[in-house]
């Protein structure tokens, strides 16, 4: 048994031995309930960051803690070579309370989003020919970190030392149609796009705009792959976020909140893309597997409650109202947007310091591009924690501007 380490130990031991990947944050989290994390020292920090919207249902919910125990003690890995019936019934449960025929079980939303460009371009090959495999995505755009994933992403900061991309990509404007339409070409097969865009500033798409690209794939016989990783599955007040718009994809990514904060990703698709698999084209050692797929059907479970889907519609416009108000004299703030629980407030400051200001007054945000801060607080947060937050980031924000000079007064 190793000894325990405090908080600078632990700091100091990552520093050493684990890849500098993460900028990370000088805190160390011990435990977790509901909306609120703990540090070593044992003092609360209200989450709204909710692990990059993957803690839907907060931290240590008790129902998934059962879920966990009863599924450890009985199997949690034989691979995919065999059945296993909690796979089977999360994928039941997913087609029947979406668009989609077919699911296909991977580990985080990059792997999704790999296995959606496969599967695309498998399709186009075998309904259009091996010509068609080009992929329209979008600026802004993010899609993940791996090599497929990263060619689809349209922000170039993140391409720096891994270049050449793959080749079989472009970009357009979002909430652009004109321009993705001069794009589309006989070698196109899918257009991929975020309904609301995360990682890029939280910018939700406009209604015409996700369905005129509908229209656009029937009109040119090219899939729409939709990426609700981080917009899915309840995120947006709908279990779906395209069920905003009044459209179906062809192929949709999901991941982040799918098992609650265990890895987990999701391919949905139509019986017409799924036509185009084979045996063997696709697979995953450890995807859907028995622990996860369980743990997944009890969250899915509790967020297709329509009074949960409810209560973050109603939250989700309770939050962006007080943000409007309490913000509205600070010259700084020049954009409030989002959908849901799924806020970006753009603001003329550094990003950073107030992320960092906010942390040390208890508060956890995160960043979405460069001058956006984003707000992805649990689905089950209450108005008394939603009032809590924005004192805590409006007295943040105070201090950051104290520091750099004012342009207004609060």
């Amino acid at each position: 048994m190793h000894e325990t380490m405090n908080a600078k130990q632990i700091i100091e031991t990552e520093h050493r031995v684990h890849l500098q990947t993460y900028t990370r944050s000088e805190v160390v989290f011990s435990r977790g309930k509901g909306v609120y994390l703990y540090d070593t020292d044992g003092r609360p920090y209200l989450d709204f960051v909710a692990g990059i919207a993957v803690n839907a249902l907060g931290h240590c919910d008790e129902h998934l803690q059962r879920a966990i125990s009863e599924q450890a003690a009985r199997l949690w890995h034989c691979s995919n070579l065999y059945y296993s019936e909690p796979q089977v019934r999360l994928a039941q449960m997913l087609v029947e309370n979406s668009f989609a025929d077919k699911v296909f079980f991977c580990n985080s939303g990059t792997e999704a989003i790999e296995g959606a460009i496969k599967i695309a371009r498998k399709w186009a090959a075998v309904n259009k020919g091996k010509h068609c495999f080009e992929i329209i995505a979008f600026h802004r755009s993010f899609h993940g970190r791996t090599m497929g994933a990263l060619s689809a992403t349209g922000q170039t900061k993140y391409w720096e030392g891994f270049q050449p991309m793959l080749p079989g990509f472009q970009f357009a404007s979002f909430n652009d149609l004109t321009d993705v339409e001069h794009r589309i070409g006989p070698g196109t097969a899918a257009i991929l796009v975020e309904p609301v865009q995360g990682e890029g500033g939280i910018y939700p798409a406009e209604q015409n705009f996700l369905q005129g690209l509908r229209d656009l794939c029937h009109r040119h016989q090219c899939l729409l792959m939709l990426d609700e990783i981080q917009c899915g599955l309840g995120r947006t007040g709908k279990l779906f976020a395209y069920e905003h718009y009044g459209i179906q994809p062809d192929i949709l990514a999901l991941a982040k909140p799918l098992a609650a904060g265990l890895p987990m990703g999701a391919i949905l698709m139509t019986n017409a893309v799924a036509e185009a698999i084979r045996p063997g084209d696709h697979g995953s050692t450890f995807g859907g597997g028995p622990l996860v797929a369980h743990v997944a059907t009890q969250t899915i479970t509790r967020i297709l409650d329509p009074a949960l889907l409810e209560h973050v519609a109603q939250n989700g416009r309770y939050l962006i109202s007080q943000l409007a108000e309490r913000l509205a004299s600070f010259e700084e703030v020049t954009a409030i947007r989002g959908l849901g629980l799924m806020i970006g407030i753009d603001i003329e400051l550094d990003v950073k310091q107030i992320i960092t200001t906010c942390l040390k007054n208890g508060l956890i945000i995160a960043r979405a591009g460069e001058n956006t801060l984003r707000l992805t607080p649990p689905l089950i947060v209450e108005q008394s924690q939603i009032d809590e937050a924005i004192e805590k980031l409006i007295l943040s924000i105070q201090s950051v501007r104290g520091k750099n000079g004012s342009k207004s007064e609060n």
